[in-house]
């Protein structure tokens, strides 16, 4: 019995040793996680999404802002869920706080929070509530309302309206439009350049405001669709897509485009906001930096509600190059209000073809002659070569499947050929003229019917070459005509 008990006190140690060498290996390893690592507010504060802390011990946050509450800061081991509060900045300057959150199990965490300055006033001074009202397509089917789009270009974006152009933009000339099958225009229109009645603060000056509103308002009550945008401004946007600017950038894009969206905000799904024109982009960091670009002026549009809660926007590729948008352009930014954006891309392929210079430049020798059936024998180095149809294929063919095909409609918001003549005060002139007249006219139909054909809506460039404004007639019948061929 002695021995049968020894037998039993030594299982008894094995089984226990054995028992203690398995829970030691079952230890938990030490755990802190946060669900965000960046917070990011706006100068007039708010309260952030839920971040969860999970820890397998006691934590804590250190947190030095006093202009930042937390609804937690400690926990015993079980997971929290914080939300944060930023006060008001009322200073020009952002600024920024490093939370560290700290458990007893020796693990630290860093979230980073930032807040925009106030370098302007805020100018949404009258939000509405959100109003569906005769705001119900998405941004696809409105897409497939525009049937034959044109700009007025030169005009609302020069310093003084018209001051490049013959005629301010008459209520006539709207009717002309919709006359002869144009039933969507886009609008470049300047804020910054000349129309601040207080720089300081990006104030637009009321009378301009309404000057474009009753632009917007003729063209509505012809049943005509209205791409308005920020165009150029001397380039306070477009040139400046970099890191050193951003925060600058971002605030002037959110003072202008709530003052505009304000003004405008009553009009039904006809008007269409568009953020900039041509932003210089040529990397991935820059693309990131446009997206934040883009996603300011989505908010401050939503922000101001009524209509403009559910209006269609438009937003640029980089440079709005087609061949840069597709490589560069991968995600879309965010916008709350499901399948309401468009993307904008431009097409002057080649450029040393449709650009009118006064002749050959250091980025290339001009081209006289394009298309198929359109070089000429009598000046052979002028004919393009390489750059023609499959290019223009190529270009459409890729912004089909990288949006179109998923559901996100594109607009071809500026294409245009010139002809090399004396009325349009060129230089250089062809030796073959008949052969380049042939060769506008060609790219110009053939642009416009491949642009359709991809699912892109086209807005043909017109700057006062086509149609003449003050009287409201066809200038360059050939031009109108390869137009409306291309729509066919």
């Amino acid at each position: 019995m002695k021995v049968k008990h020894f037998y039993k006190i030594v299982l008894l140690l094995i089984v226990t040793g054995f028992s203690v060498s398995c829970s030691n290996n079952e230890d938990e390893a030490p755990e802190l996680s946060v669900s965000e690592k960046t917070v990011s507010f706006e100068a007039e504060g708010g309260t952030s999404g839920e971040i969860t802390i999970k820890a397998n011990s006691k934590w804590s946050i250190s947190n030095s802002a006093s202009w930042l509450q937390l609804t937690e800061t400690s926990g015993n081991g079980e997971a929290a869920v914080m939300t944060l509060t930023a006060l008001s900045n009322g200073t020009k300057l952002s600024r920024s706080v490093i939370l560290t959150v700290e458990a007893d199990n020796g693990q630290a965490r860093r979230i980073t929070v930032k807040q925009l300055g106030s370098l302007y006033p805020s100018y949404n001074l009258s939000p509405k509530a959100p109003d569906e009202t005769g705001m119900s397509s998405t941004a696809m089917q409105l897409s497939g309302k525009m049937l034959m789009g044109i700009n007025i270009g030169n005009t609302m974006e020069s310093p003084n309206e018209a001051e490049w152009v013959n005629s301010k933009i008459t209520e006539s000339y709207v009717k002309f439009l919709k006359q002869k099958g144009f039933n969507a225009v886009r609008l470049p229109t300047g804020w910054v350049w000349t129309h601040l009645s207080d720089p300081d603060n990006a104030k637009i000056d009321p009378v301009w405001l309404n000057r474009v509103k009753e632009v917007v308002g003729w063209c509505v009550a012809n049943d005509m669709y209205v791409v308005l945008n920020t165009h150029g401004d001397a380039g306070w946007l477009e040139n400046n897509v970099n890191a050193a600017n951003q925060e600058r950038i971002n605030a002037k894009l959110k003072a202008v485009w709530e003052q505009i969206a304000t003004t405008m905000r009553d009009f039904d799904e006809h008007l269409i906001f568009a953020g900039t024109n041509e932003p210089a982009v040529e990397s991935a960091e820059q693309m990131a930096i446009l997206n934040g670009y883009h996603e300011t002026f989505i908010k401050a549009v939503r922000a101001t509600g009524g209509k403009n809660s559910y209006r269609v926007l438009v937003v640029q590729g980089p440079s709005t190059d087609p061949n840069k948008t597709y490589t560069l352009m991968n995600t879309m930014p965010t916008d709350k209000i499901p399948n309401k954006l468009m993307v904008e891309v431009h097409d002057y392929t080649p450029s040393t073809f449709t650009i009118l210079t006064d002749g050959d430049a250091s980025w290339g020798n001009m081209v006289y002659y394009w298309g198929a059936g359109n070089h000429s024998t009598i000046e052979p180095e002028r004919n393009a070569t390489g750059v023609e149809e499959g290019a223009i294929d190529a270009e459409f063919q890729k912004i089909k499947e990288k949006f179109v095909n998923k559901g996100i409609p594109v607009i071809l918001g500026e294409y245009a050929a010139w002809r090399r003549n004396a009325i349009n005060n060129a230089n250089y002139l062809p030796k073959d003229l008949t052969k380049h007249n042939q060769s506008v006219d060609y790219w110009t139909t053939y642009v416009t019917k491949q642009a359709k054909a991809n699912g892109i809506v086209p807005f043909y460039w017109e700057i006062g070459f086509m149609l003449d404004r003050k009287n409201n007639v066809v200038k360059d019948q050939p031009m109108y005509d390869a137009i409306v061929a291309g729509y066919k």
